[in-house]
């Protein structure tokens, strides 16, 4: 199976095997990530969060992407929400950029869980993944404690009104709604991919989580991504914690 963003034992396409959506390679096994600066109970958690800042420069590795184009604009983040108990959904323009034909291109990420199953599908085609009952993938959706999305929405100049949306991304999390959550099914737009988007799905999905006071925070990579998260802060096997599975024997 062709590995697709570094998230594995996809339970939105029944997978067992790795994932990357990056397309970085195979792999039949996964390691379990943890972020580093985090404990393993809440309380610990609260106070050793704000220790887990994002990387500096982070969004100036991701302007660096398109300085090249003078016409292109990168939107800055909106200042972090203020901590509730449920944070409504984000959405805000993570990218903007004027084409030479003079179209204006968007890159709208979201936390809503705004997707449209056969938009999934097609995504999902895109990297490589198997096809799966789109009821299942339904569910998956609707199960899930947060899904974070990034659209493309392109503006075509004169044409008020006429614009062009697709989904070139997506990342879910799996919660028990105190203590823990578990990222899956990371995946990008091969179109898309190499421009740092998928760093900043993951980094905002991980922003959300903790808005939430959600403190252990995991993952599973296949082996060619491990230092992609470890960038992101993630560590495996912290404090000699294994992660073990297990699979009916058929």
């Amino acid at each position: 199976m062709p590995t697709l963003c570094g998230v594995v034992f996809s339970s939105l396409i029944g997978c067992r095997c790795p994932i990357d959506s990056f397309g970085l390679g195979r792999g039949k096994t996964g390691q379990l990530l943890f972020p580093h600066n985090l404990h393993y109970d809440i309380a610990k958690a609260r106070k050793r969060n704000k220790n887990f800042q994002l990387k500096a420069g982070f969004w100036d590795s991701i302007k660096s992407s398109f300085t090249k184009n003078s016409t292109t604009q990168v939107i800055e983040s909106p200042s972090t929400l203020q901590e509730e108990e449920e944070p409504l959904p984000e959405e805000f323009v993570l990218i903007e950029k004027t084409e030479a034909d003079g179209a204006i291109e968007q890159i709208i990420f979201s936390s809503g869980g705004d997707v449209d199953v056969y938009d999934l599908q097609s995504l999902c085609d895109k990297v490589g993944w198997p096809r799966r009952p789109l009821t299942k993938l339904a569910a998956a959706l609707q199960n899930s404690y947060m899904v974070a999305t990034l659209h493309s929405v392109r503006k075509a100049p004169g044409l008020e009104g006429n614009e062009q949306k697709k989904l070139i991304g997506m990342a879910r999390a799996t919660s028990d709604h105190a203590f823990n959550a578990t990222i899956w099914d990371v995946l990008v737009d091969p179109s898309y991919q190499g421009q740092g988007l998928g760093k900043a799905l993951v980094e905002k999905l991980i922003r959300a989580l903790l808005q939430r006071d959600i403190g252990n925070i995991t993952l599973f990579a296949d082996s060619q991504v491990i230092e992609f998260y470890r960038n992101l802060g993630f560590e495996p096997d912290p404090e000699g914690i294994k992660g073990m599975f297990w699979y009916p024997k058929y």
